[in-house]
This record gives structure tokens, sequence and C-alpha cells, in this order.
């Protein structure tokens, strides 16, 4: 991390008031007791007091904020719900943090367009709350979406076990509203269905909050289904199981969604929350299969003979819509079950070619061994986004010492085959100084051009991403063909 500014913090009172008169009342925290709870994200195992909490919630007084953040040079850590799994929510202590969590509101719903207009501190599961009377949803359902919300979810580029078919939150937002840390506000895209330009729109999201602070998200909503079925498939070795994933894909069927968990996360599952899972298999597929109903039946026999090819021990299709989420309430209660059985988990995040799946697991299964940790596996099977759960106990300083080399061996095995160091969690601190396993120092020094771009004094979220800071004026300009990026004229308001 950034080396805390003695300077700021030694002019910390100052700073406070000033951040009283822009964000007045109790939107300004001070306290260290009140602070502590925005000491850590969902990676517990980094812990920092911030400088200074601040609450807004209008607009004008997140624009008022970094304005004046960024004439003090003071450093700016933007927050959501804090559910990142990879510290990109971390504070500073010579920082502030932005909380974004008042700007709750779904400020338009239009069935025209199929969109909703909603601020980014409304949860991802509430958007489809507000829509379902009318027969709609919003596809992006991470695990955690009764709690993450929607501007983390641009933030990192969240996913969940429907990505397969309905894409990322990249590929699920129309629009978006963000301020830049001089205070200027500017408006990407809108509720038509590409935005002009350059793709500044693809360049915010996943971008961790380097870049600016998103106030507004305008989101696609899409119509519910007519039918969805689910298949609970066992498989007695792990590598039928990803070869059935591999033969599912290459068949032309992309189904709503398809999960794999291990034996381990398995009877973790069942055991939580008691659906019927098979105890007796090393994997469990999830296929969901939606549509018409002609056509899911159709493809629910064509998967069901995939999977007996692949050496199935069991399977079971859903009958009503009951089952099927029943089939899926041990999936996504995997996380707190696998909570049971360890002390503390490490929730990795890499992504692999579907093809090398059973390799990797294999070689997960000897790394385990390696660490003397355990291993639980829940993840998208479908676009090959693994979620390993590393079993550790806090308490012991040499088993946290462990988990964090078994993880980023994992992570160096994804790049090695081919993947990539994250599907939607993030890079953050966590993957942060593994970048060098997937990028050289041209790429690096070429993304951070990037970010001087939008946040030349390097105020945004510092220490996040990058293993090694450059200031903006050792890197030099950033070029396209030869050329200064020029960027556009933006809407501004």
């Amino acid at each position: 991390m950034p080396t805390p500014d003695a300077t700021v913090i030694e002019r910390r009172a100052s700073i406070v008031e000033e951040l009283r008169r822009i964000v007045p009342g109790e939107g300004v925290i001070v306290s260290e007791a009140e602070r502590r709870v925005y000491e850590s994200d969902g990676l517990t195992a980094y812990r920092q007091l911030p400088l200074v909490v601040v609450l807004p919630s209008t607009v004008e007084q997140v624009a008022g904020v970094l304005r004046f953040c960024k004439q003090m040079g003071v450093k700016v850590v933007p927050r959501g719900a804090g559910t990142s799994l990879s510290g990109g929510a971390l504070p500073l202590a010579d920082g502030v943090l932005l909380g974004m969590a008042k700007f709750n509101r779904v400020l338009e719903i239009d069935y025209d367009n199929r969109c909703a207009v909603v601020q980014p501190g409304v949860t991802n599961l509430a958007i489809s709350k507000a829509v379902e009377s009318a027969g709609f949803y919003y596809a992006p359902d991470p695990s955690s979406q009764i709690a993450c919300t929607i501007g983390g979810n641009v933030a990192e580029n969240s996913g969940g076990v429907h990505c397969l078919k309905y894409g990322l939150t990249t590929n699920n937002i129309l629009g978006i509203e963000v301020v830049l840390m001089d205070g200027e506000v500017i408006r990407l895209g809108g509720k038509h269905l590409d935005a002009e330009n350059y793709d500044l729109l693809g360049v915010m999201t996943g971008s961790e909050g380097l870049l600016g602070v998103v106030t507004e998200v305008t989101v696609r909503i899409l119509p519910k289904p007519t039918t969805a079925r689910a298949l609970l498939v066992g498989f007695s070795k792990t590598e039928d199981a990803a070869g059935c994933v591999a033969a599912v894909i290459a068949a032309g069927i992309i189904p709503a969604g398809m999960e794999m968990m291990d034996r381990p996360a398995i009877h973790a599952a069942e055991a939580f929350v008691k659906v019927g899972y098979s105890l007796d298999v090393e994997a469990l597929l999830i296929v969901e299969l939606d549509g018409p109903p002609p056509e899911v039946d159709h493809l629910i026999g064509k998967v069901e003979g995939i999977a007996r090819d692949h050496n199935a021990s069991a399977i079971r299709a859903s009958r009503d819509e009951a089952e099927r989420l029943a089939f899926w309430s041990g999936r996504k209660a995997a996380f707190p079950a696998v909570g049971r059985i360890s002390p503390d988990y490490y929730c990795m995040d890499g992504t692999i070619p579907r093809s090398r799946l059973a390799e990797v697991l294999s070689r997960m299964r000897v790394l385990s061994d390696h660490y003397r940790l355990g291993v639980a596996n829940v993840f998208h099977a479908g676009d090959g986004n693994l979620h390993p759960l590393i079993l550790y106990d806090a308490n012991s300083p040499d088993q946290v010492e462990r988990a964090e080399a078994f993880g980023a061996d994992i992570l160096r095995l994804c790049v090695e085959v081919g993947g990539v160091l994250t599907g939607e969690h993030g890079v953050g601190v966590e993957k942060r100084d593994l970048m060098g396993t997937m990028f050289d120092e041209f790429d690096l020094r070429h993304q951070q051009r990037l970010k001087c771009a939008f946040d030349p004094d390097g105020l945004l979220n510092p220490g996040k991403v990058f293993p090694q800071l450059h200031r903006c004026a050792e890197l030099g300009r950033l070029h396209v063909h030869g050329g200064r990026l020029p960027f556009p004229d933006l809407p501004r308001f």
C-alpha cells in the first residue's frame, strides 16, 4: 500500500471540518469506534482504519468531496456495500473513505426501453424485485446479490450463476453517471443500446474505483423466461463432470447457468440446506435451461444424454419451480455452508479455459496436500470462473501464510493454463502483486497511462491493482496508433 502521508494525518481536524461543511449532519464519521465498521471489506484478512468516513447523499456532495480532496491532495477510497472479496474497498490511514450507501433509490423504470435507472447503493436483488410484478428481472445474480450493490457490481464487473447465457455486468448496463476526481460530472451511454465514441463505458466497468465514482446506473432489464428447469447431475469422477461441461457447450447448448461443486462443498451445502444432494459423488453439476417449454424439454433431454455419455451416476430434473429453486438453494448457500466446517475460508477467483477444468482441479488437490489445507470448490463451470474456498484458521499465523501462498499458486496455475487472474472479484490488493504473472511492464505502464488520463494525481483508490505505482509525468502520454488519445466531448453537468 502507499506510504501514509503524515502531513494529511496531521491536518485531519481541518479536513474533517471542511468535509462537514460539504456533507452536513451525520454524514461525516470521525470516532474510532464508528470508523471500525469500515476497516475492511469482504477480504477480512486485511484491515485498516480510514482517516475519516464520508457518507454523501447527493451528486453535488460527492463532487464537492472529490473536488476538495483533489485540492488538498487527499486520497479517496470509494465503497459500496463492502462485499468485495479482493480488498478493493480497503481503506487508507491517510485517505477519505467515500461510502455510497445513501444512494439507494430506484429512480426510474422504463419498460418501453427495457431499462431501469438506479442509484449505485441499490442492491443487485432489489432491481429484480422492483420490476418482477411486470414480469421482468435483472440478469446478473452474484451469490451476494441480497447485499452487494450495483455500484460495486460496476466497479468489479460482477457476474453470477447466470452469466454464461446473459453476461456479466458489462453486458447488462447501458449508461452511467460518473464524478471524476476534480468534481466534474460526466455521463457515459444512456438508454440507447450502444454508447457513442470510444467505449469509455466499458473502460469504467471493472475499473475498481480507480477512475471515478459512479453515482447513477442505467441497467438493462429482461422479460422473465417462460420456463426454467434445472438438472442435478452427480459424477463419481471430477474429470467426468468437467468433460460433461465442455461437451454441453461443444454441442451448441448455452444453459442459463452451469455450476459445479466438489465433494467437500456438496457435503457442506447439503448439511446446511438439506435439499437432497447426492453425497456419494465427487462432483455435482447444476445445469439450468430456460426458454419456451418445448425448447426447454428438448434441451433437458439432450443434456441428460450428454451426462450419461460422461458416466453420470445420478441425474434429477426439476419437476416444478419449487424443486428448481431447491436445487439452486444449496449452490447459493455454499459459501456460508462452508463456514460451518472451517473457522475461516479464503475465497479465490480465477478463470480458466473450460477444456482445462479437470487438469486444474487435479493440480489443485496436489496443492492442497502440499500446503496441508483443505479446499472446497464451488464455481461457474460454464465460463470457467473458479471460486476455490481455502479452509484455514485465522488464529494460526502459520495457516494464514499457507492459505495466502496456496491461493497465489492457484492463480498462477490459472494464468499458466491460459486463464486470467480474476473473473469477477477484481484485483484489488489481493492479486495486485500477481499482476506481473499476466502482464509485462509495458502492459502495466500502458494501463496506468489510462488511469492518469482520468486521475493524474493518483488520488482515487491508490495502492490497488498496480504492483508498482508510477507518477503520471514519468509514464508519458497515452498513445493509440501513434497519436495522443483524443477524449471526445462528453455531456457534462
